[in-house]
């Protein structure tokens, strides 16, 4: 969610806060150049007629001139000493901002001055001790560590100007937060990156009321600023004064000395800029309080909901007239445009995983957005919308910022961000991100609400568009998994023929060359090559050729036989493994062809030997007829004395991919027995422990409609067999 503090972030941005003057930013140049002379502080300090003439001021005090001449700019410079000039220039430069702050409304500085000059003194004696490089940009960072104070005056002076004179702790910064949702360390920080300081000034504003423990690793400039505002406003004695002393190394001794000069070098340096701290002990500073705040602007707030309301109910009803989904797109992200004042908008998009957002390749970044990616996992803007689901700004400051955000504005030329998440179901499908400048961004946190009403308008119709994408995509899934199943159907049933035909010519091979008949052979490879054919043919077909060649009849015992034999004849079987049959005694004609029968005996004959590694006994056995649901089948089962299938296996049997067993095309085996069992109207079942697993393959019977005493329709006669199984079936 957007801060609630825009109000005061607004009127900080549009406040005629004054800028920082050159000469300050330039000396701060030449402070960092070890080369610069004093002629070219001279000429730099000769461009500022204020600065100048305090320079001289100074120079010309009877603190520095002993003689009757007055001293020119250069020797004045000489006189007093380039540590002197220096902060002379940060300090008058610091003060003209002061005081054109405090103009407008009239308010005594003395109190803020003393305690500015203060932490800018220490600062600087608590720099020289730390052999910090940079002593004036220790003193410049004492003096403005309570500028935030001065600009929240200057931009709320009604709801700030009770808590101006209150002392500056921890409490302050408390009921700051509460009535402004803003602090004067975060203002001064703002007021600081405005002038395109140094990040780390600007960083130890915003740091200095924090916990000694969290600042223990952080920059010195931090350290060194948070002691000297410490310094200048606790006791000596202090445990915590004591904690942040250790942290810039300086004991207990080393603070009460610096504390003891400060006084005086605080009356020296207002003396020489000519600051009036007369009374300044006297002025008390009372605890912060919290304002009684003014009734809430019901009637208008109440306004702009509706308004905000009407206006993304219509950009939902130019959504649902898109055509297709990148029409959809350009829709939303041109809305967006006009209705927030986006300098650039772009959308990007869930992706399949769920782990990351794409760019959606529409508008003018189309071709970078198409390889444009943001991990969730990744601690950004972007990532955070999409995670929490919340409106989430990011503006340029100075600091590093990840790749991803430096990408985003850079393709969008901007230099604020804000990333508007779209969900369904709790869930982010998108996030919308528009490109703006940093004060638009202010602007825009009001209107938090319309961004949410306009990003649910966005979402359903994401959603549908996706939801109809997503069942086309469906239906082309499904097309191609069923190919896909029947050619791994084909490649699994073509390999056992072809397994059969490979061992039939090794045979074939060694009787030619004993000069041996292999008609028989011959037959069972022509046999063979043409199941190869039907096979093929029937399961490219999705299985429409099969289940027409399912029709017919055959005789089972005949067929079973033939199986076995080629198991024994190929070597299929190992010697360990015995095949017995129990066929001959029974019924075996069935309403089934033999090719599919073949095709289920050979599956399950395979799985038996396989499911016996180190031998055992298959038995094939005829059980004769069997009712069930009023219908008579004959009942063919294939028993091993395998050690079992495990209870995870059974459940899920026929189902495709559950066999332990290596290969490609695992697994499939059950599956296209139980289909070929469905095709010819069987059934099968499977009874499986640790002394082996029998399957019970139910085939139909054919039962032909008697009309009259052992006649047929059509007035052919019906085998006698036929005759006493059709009276069975009517008693049933």
């Amino acid at each position: 969610m957007l801060q609630t503090d825009s109000d005061i972030r607004s009127r900080l941005l549009v406040a005629r806060l004054p800028a920082m003057p050159q000469i300050l930013l330039k000396l701060l140049e030449h402070c960092q150049n070890d080369d610069a002379g004093m002629g070219e502080l001279a000429s730099l300090i000769a461009k500022d007629p204020g600065i100048a003439s305090k320079i001289l001021s100074v120079a010309n005090s009877s603190a520095y001139h002993r003689n009757g001449q007055k001293a020119g700019l250069e020797q004045s410079l000489a006189s007093i000493g380039t540590d002197m000039v220096k902060t002379l220039v940060i300090s008058e430069s610091v003060f003209q901002i002061f005081n054109n702050i405090s103009q407008a409304n009239n308010t005594d500085l003395r109190g803020f001055w003393k305690h500015s000059l203060s932490a800018a003194v220490i600062a600087r004696e608590i720099a020289v001790r730390m052999k910090y490089p940079h002593v004036e940009e220790a003193y410049l960072a004492g003096l403005l560590h309570d500028v935030g104070r001065l600009a929240l005056l200057a931009a709320a002076p009604k709801e700030y100007a009770t808590n101006f004179m209150a002392a500056d702790d921890a409490n302050l910064c408390a009921v700051e937060q509460r009535t402004l949702q803003m602090t004067h360390a975060e203002a001064g920080a703002m007021l600081v990156e405005r002038w395109h300081l140094d990040s780390f000034l600007a960083d130890s504003v915003l740091y200095h009321h924090e916990s000694v423990a969290r600042v223990g690793s952080a920059h010195p400039l931090i350290r060194i600023v948070i002691l000297a505002h410490m310094l200048s406003s606790h006791e000596i004695d202090d445990p915590v004064l004591l904690e942040a002393g250790l942290l810039c190394g300086i004991d207990a001794e080393g603070l009460a000395d610096i504390g003891g000069r400060a006084a005086d070098l605080v009356r020296q340096a207002a003396d020489y800029l000519g600051i009036d701290l007369a009374g300044a002990d006297d002025i008390t500073s009372p605890p912060a309080t919290v304002a009684t705040p003014s009734p809430d602007p019901t009637r208008d707030r109440l306004s702009e909901e509706v308004r905000n309301l009407v206006l993304a109910t219509n950009a939902g009803r130019s959504f649902a007239r898109s055509q297709s989904e990148a029409e959809l797109l350009e829709t939303v992200t041109r809305s967006a445009r006009i209705l927030f004042g986006f300098d650039d908008a772009i959308m990007l998009q869930m992706d399949a995983t769920g782990h990351a957002l794409v760019g959606c390749a529409v508008g003018p970044h189309r071709q970078r957005l198409s390889e444009f990616s943001v991990p969730l996992s990744a601690d950004g803007p972007v990532a955070n919308a999409a995670n929490q689901l919340r409106v989430t700004p990011l503006r340029r400051t100075g600091k590093l910022l990840g790749v991803g955000e430096e990408q985003l504005l850079r393709m969008m030329g901007t230099n604020a961000l804000v990333s508007v998440p779209l969900s369904q179901g709790g869930r982010c499908i998108g996030v919308l991100v528009g490109g703006l400048s940093p004060e638009q961004l202010f602007e825009l946190q009001p209107r938090e609400r319309f961004m949410q009403a306009f990003a649910a308008q966005a979402s359903t119709a994401l959603a549908a568009a996706g939801a109809e994408r997503s069942d086309s995509n469906l239906q082309l899934a499904n097309v191609a998994e069923d190919y896909r199943q029947a050619s791994r159907r084909v490649a699994h049933e073509v390999n056992n023929p072809l397994s059969i035909i490979k061992n039939y010519l090794s045979i074939l091979d060694s009787k030619l060359q004993r000069q041996e008949p292999v008609s028989g052979e011959l037959s069972i490879l022509n046999e063979e090559i043409d199941r190869v054919g039907q096979i093929v043919h029937g399961m490219v077909e999705m299985e429409p050729a099969a289940r027409s060649s399912a029709g017919g009849g055959s005789d089972v015992n005949r067929v079973a036989g033939e199986v076995v034999r080629l198991f024994r004849d190929t070597e299929f079987v190992p010697a360990s493994v015995r095949i017995v049959t129990r066929l001959d005694d029974q019924p075996s004609e069935i309403a089934a062809g033999a090719d599919l029968v073949k095709q289920i005996l050979v599956n399950l004959l395979k799985n038996a030997v396989e499911a016996m590694p180190r031998g055992g006994e298959i038995e094939v056995a005829n059980n004769g007829h069997l009712n069930r649901d009023g219908r008579l089948y004959l009942e063919l089962s294939i028993r091993d004395t395998g050690g079992g299938m495990a209870p995870e296996i059974m459940t899920n049997l026929f189902a495709p991919g559950r066999s332990t067993k290596d290969g490609a095309h695992r697994g499939l085996g059950l599956s296209i027995v139980q289909s070929l069992v469905r095709q010819i109207d069987g059934m099968i079942l499977c009874r499986s422990n640790k002394q082996g697993t029998t399957f019970e393959i139910l085939l139909p019977v054919p039962v032909p409609v008697p009309s009259g005493d052992g006649v047929a329709a059509g007035g052919k006669s019906l085998p006698r067999s036929a005759v006493a199984q059709s009276q069975m079936m009517d008693s049933l």
